[in-house]
């Protein structure tokens, strides 16, 4: 063997070592991150019973990081959602409760699927084609979230799906027509996808046998801290909207498209939650509950918000084709409510990002049209993208 032989061997083997141990250091960086190698599965489990006696089951979504959402067929309802922080802790950042009896005694709908028409209705009235529907108003003099037994409260078929994206699971219910009060057999499909880029992908499918009117959302509370770490009010977010619609005092839509400048509602650049929340008394409840006009085409997947949670580095980026997002802070949770952990959920315990059409559209020919007819199929795609730095 020459020299030059046994250098060139030298310097393989180096080389070799080298490629060695950064591969086993982007192993260990990946189960930092909270996997990197984990199957993508999709489980289902027993949640319990309602009152009458029907199952009631949890779907849980594993991706190949090691991401977890849970997701039941009560509501079709985000009941988990564990995600790591900077330094590869998981916590589940959605407000929620551990066994189902808790949330068939009633709760601020903690991860629902809303509707038929998510948010409100003024005095639970609409005319459609010339007839005038009347609603339940359950929430002051308002219709709120599809009425007394929305979608929020029924028990949806579920069956797992092939994705190239990630675990999936879908979701359908037939609403009969008349049912709260709104007309036509409504056939809806909510699909939950976990994909394998840390996304939580939400696509929503409707169709109608008569003119009737949909808004569908999920209402989930997020913590990024991890849900019953306290209040959100440390969080920083940013809301990709130049324009909100102002309220009446039943929080009503006036019409106006305002511009959010100059406005405790402007959070174009980050802004932490808290530094501006006791703007708003009655009857927000002293916090947000506010529509936000998403810049952008509707119908095209764009960012509607991003929130991030200084101390945990946990941020969720907020996509969606909607034309708009409610941000809601928690602002009616009190002590009295014990979530997942065991700990309370305290006042501004959580904050919702409701992507949705503009609420009491019906009654606003200016807003988008939430009437969907026959022949027609809505569609309707919400992007949750956590990270962690």
């Amino acid at each position: 063997m020459t020299e030059m032989t046994r250098v060139r061997g030298w310097a393989a083997a180096l080389l070799a070592c080298v490629i060695a141990a950064a591969a086993a250091g982007c192993r260990n960086q990946d189960k930092q991150r909270g996997g990197g190698d984990t199957k993508a599965t999709v489980e289902q489990t027993a949640f319990g019973k309602t009152k009458d006696g029907r199952p009631v089951d949890v779907y849980t979504l594993t991706n190949r990081n090691g991401l977890v959402a849970k997701v039941m067929t009560y509501g079709a309802t985000l009941t988990e959602m564990h995600v790591p922080d900077k330094d590869g802790n998981k916590a589940s950042v959605v407000l929620g409760f551990d066994n189902f009896e808790r949330y068939e005694q009633g709760h601020p709908f903690f991860g629902s699927t809303t509707g038929r028409v998510a948010n409100r209705i003024a005095k639970g009235q609409f005319t459609l084609d010339g007839k005038e529907y009347k609603l339940v108003t359950n929430n002051g003099p308002n219709h709120l979230h599809g009425g007394t037994k929305g979608f929020d409260k029924v028990i949806w078929k579920a069956e797992r799906v092939k994705s190239n994206r990630g675990p999936a699971v879908r979701f359908t219910y037939l609403s009969p027509d008349g049912e709260e009060g709104y007309p036509g057999a409504l056939n809806t499909v909510v699909t939950y996808t976990l994909t394998n880029d840390d996304e939580l992908r939400i696509d929503y499918e409707a169709t109608t046998d008569k003119p009737t009117i949909l808004n569908l959302t999920n209402h989930s509370y997020f913590n990024l801290a991890g849900e019953g770490n306290g209040d959100v009010l440390d969080h920083v977010l940013t809301v990709n909207a130049d324009r909100y619609t102002p309220t009446d005092d039943t929080l009503i839509p006036t019409g106006e498209l305002a511009p959010v400048e100059g406005t405790p509602v402007d959070f174009r650049k980050p802004t932490r939650v808290g530094d501006r929340i006791k703007s708003f008394g009655e009857p927000q409840g002293f916090g947000y509950d506010h529509n936000f006009v998403i810049n952008g085409r509707e119908g095209q997947l764009k960012l509607a918000a991003r929130v991030r949670d200084p101390k945990t580095g946990r941020q969720m980026e907020v996509h969606t084709t909607e034309p708009g997002v409610q941000l809601y802070t928690g602002n009616g949770l009190s002590e009295k409510i014990v979530g997942l952990s065991g700990r309370p959920y305290v006042k501004h315990a959580g904050l919702c990002l409701e992507t949705q059409h503009f609420p009491d559209s019906i009654n606003h020919e200016e807003f988008p049209s939430v009437v969907l007819r026959p022949g027609e199929k809505f569609r309707s795609t919400t992007v949750h993208k956590f990270s962690a730095k």
